[in-house]
């Protein structure tokens, strides 16, 4: 179960780093599509909140 975690929450943050250097890149860009700008913003949000998540329960795995 540790190394599942584990597993996941490198996953989830390598995503929430894509999904920001996405952002990132596209504001740099500039002249982009707002629409997109917001909706990459809110799903690092998610990701992030997700990615925090996990791990808490992996911290709490193992202190015990």
């Amino acid at each position: 179960m540790k190394t599942f975690l584990t597993v996941l929450v490198i996953v989830a943050m390598l995503g929430t780093l894509g999904v920001l250097f996405a952002g990132v890149f596209g504001m740099v860009r500039g002249g982009g599509d707002p629409a997109r700008s917001n909706a990459l913003m809110r799903w690092r949000v998610i990701l992030q909140a997700a990615t925090l998540i996990l791990f808490v329960l992996l911290m709490s795995l193992l202190r015990a």
